[in-house]
């Protein structure tokens, strides 16, 4: 299942928050967020809203492994 991502900088103003997740979890956390920090309404458009602007997260490599000594 691909994570998903929130990220505050993608709206208007100065919040830097990012979150990410599983989908379900990036949505409550976000709508929790938004309600007690940007005074957003816990109304039925909140979540399907804040559903609308997720981004699937970026893929993390693994770090490469050093080289053994010879």
């Amino acid at each position: 299942m691909n994570r998903k991502m929130f990220d505050c900088r993608d709206l208007p103003g100065e919040c830097t928050l990012a979150i990410s997740g599983q989908e379900e979890e990036v949505v409550r956390a976000q709508a929790e967020h938004a309600i007690a920090l940007h005074m957003a309404l816990d109304d039925d458009q909140l979540r399907p809203w804040i559903r609308s602007l997720l981004k699937d997260e970026p893929a993390m490599r693994e770090p490469a492994l050093p080289e053994p000594a010879r």
